[in-house]
């Protein structure tokens, strides 16, 4: 039997397919981008066809460079950006309008007038906090916006999904429409405790039964390819999992109190919580995990809206960089960001505070103020976004958290990590392969296929390439700490 395991990461900006072997070796690795749509202020769109050719290219490219053919491939794996929705014909899998993606604040009006008097109500059921991120609301746009689209959806003749959803419904060759349960957690329609669709939470939102996936495991067979470009018939698509919570199991986090932070063009903070949703009181969210079996594990998240995305903002839309990766050198070449802070609330903050209507601002500007400056100000930015959420993490959890798993792009940026090692007086750990997200969604379908027979397998392959350790000076914690806050409440 082939032992190579497929993973399809179907990201934000682009999508990544890697290739690994029985020992967590990644043979190959391709990611292709595609177009970011945006059709007014604040609004950001995806084209499924887009997604769905950047998914066979990758898939395609990442086959020829490791020497390897589909027949090679023993089960295939997908994790995806989450909240982003989308709509296509049950029949013909055509797309019924642009997917609207999880950055997308137009339902932002929606959410308020939602907060008036279920607020309580899809907190307790979802662990989610009412704000555009979530699918529920993008959706209902969906039904109200698109000419004709609720009669069909009541009908049965179209289909809502996350990108796993369309993923699976597009190899299976039309045949499977199912998501899992840590990508249902995160659209405001999934009950917590059942994990089934909740009818009253869907009858709120204005939402048919009809046209919703079946929820699934995180890790089981749910269909095999069939008509896929570029792949044989047969191979068996054995997981699902929202981005975040594949990187949580990439990271190999399976103990409760273990965290996580993936960089990527947000920053996603994770805390496994075992079998059992905690509630937090300091602006987290509750949500799935995973689901292997019946065992179901439990997360505490904060999301932090723009991490990446501001150092791509200093290339494309202040010209200060040419390439992304040039911030660290340019960071580096001054002894601090002489007073200058910047808060990247540029589609307004997430968590703790979740305010739609935050924007980015930039304080402590003087004469002597450099691009170099704004460029450790900007990843003392993300690293302080980050801080934020794991201090809610300890304080919602009355526990201490040991250290820090991190991965993404930006992971790699050594000075990021070594600001974030000294903002959380706390251990951070790098992993050799920082693509953990993929891996996640490889390992989770290596399960289900008998590549790895338990997780003790996989921890066995789990290693740190370097650790961070803190080495600033506490008082100018505290004072840049200060100026954080005093910034972030002017935004």
């Amino acid at each position: 039997m082939p032992e190579l395991i497929l993973a399809i990461d179907q990201g934000t900006t682009g999508t990544t397919v890697a290739i690994f072997d029985q020992s967590c070796g990644m043979r190959a690795k391709v990611n292709t981008e595609f177009r970011q749509i945006f059709p007014k202020p604040g609004w950001v769109e995806h084209d499924l066809e887009d997604i769905w050719a950047s998914v066979i290219t990758s898939i395609q490219k990442a086959l020829a460079s490791c020497g390897a053919s589909g027949g090679d491939v023993r089960a295939i794996g997908i994790t995806n950006q989450r909240e982003t929705t989308g709509v296509w014909e049950r029949a013909g899998g055509k797309p019924q309008h642009n997917a609207i993606v999880w950055q997308c604040r137009r339902t932002t009006k929606l959410c308020q007038e939602l907060k008036k008097t279920h607020e309580p109500l899809f907190r307790e059921r979802t662990g989610l906090v009412l704000d555009p991120y979530f699918s529920g609301t993008k959706l209902r746009w969906l039904l109200e916006h698109v000419d004709g689209l609720r009669s069909r959806a009541e009908q049965g003749q179209v289909c809502f999904g996350t990108i796993d959803s369309f993923l699976v419904f597009r190899l299976t060759g039309r045949q499977k429409h199912v998501t899992d349960v840590s990508n249902a957690s995160r659209t405001l329609m999934m009950n917590l405790q059942t994990l089934t669709w909740d009818p009253e939470l869907l009858q709120i939102l204005g939402v048919p039964p009809a046209m919703l996936p079946e929820i699934r495991p995180s890790s089981e067979e749910y269909g095999t390819t069939r008509s896929v470009e570029g792949l044989p018939d047969g191979i068996p698509i054995c997981s699902m999992a929202g981005d975040q919570q594949a990187a949580l199991f990439g990271q190999a986090c399976f103990r409760p109190g273990q965290v996580k932070c993936t960089y990527g063009t947000g920053a996603f903070v994770l805390m496994n919580t075992g079998d059992r949703p905690v509630k937090s009181s300091r602006g987290l969210l509750t949500t799935v995990g995973w689901k292997i079996g019946d065992e179901v594990v439990y997360a505490l998240e904060g999301s932090v809206f723009i991490a990446g995305a501001a150092v791509q903002w200093l290339r494309d839309g202040l010209g200060i960089l040419s390439e992304s990766a040039e911030i660290e050198k340019l960071a580096a070449s001054v002894d601090s960001s002489d007073g200058v802070v910047f808060v990247p609330a540029l589609v307004g903050l997430g968590a703790p505070r979740w305010n739609p209507d935050a924007r980015g601002i930039v304080t402590g500007i003087t004469r002597g103020t450099t691009a170099a400056h704004l460029a450790r100000a900007t990843l003392e930015g993300i690293a302080l976004q980050v801080r934020d959420v794991v201090e809610a993490m300890r304080q919602d959890l009355n526990r201490e958290v040991a250290f820090l798993r991190v991965d993404g792009g930006a992971s790699r940026n050594d000075l990021l990590l070594q600001f974030q090692a000294d903002l959380l007086g706390m251990d951070i750990h790098r992993p050799r392969i920082t693509e953990t997200t993929a891996l996640g969604a490889a390992l989770l379908a290596g399960l289900a296929a008998g590549v790895w027979k338990n997780r003790n397998e996989i921890l066995d392959n789990w290693r740190p390439e370097k650790k961070f350790k803190p080495q600033r000076n506490a008082n100018a914690v505290t004072t840049l700490l200060a100026k954080w806050e005093a910034a972030v409440a002017k935004a």
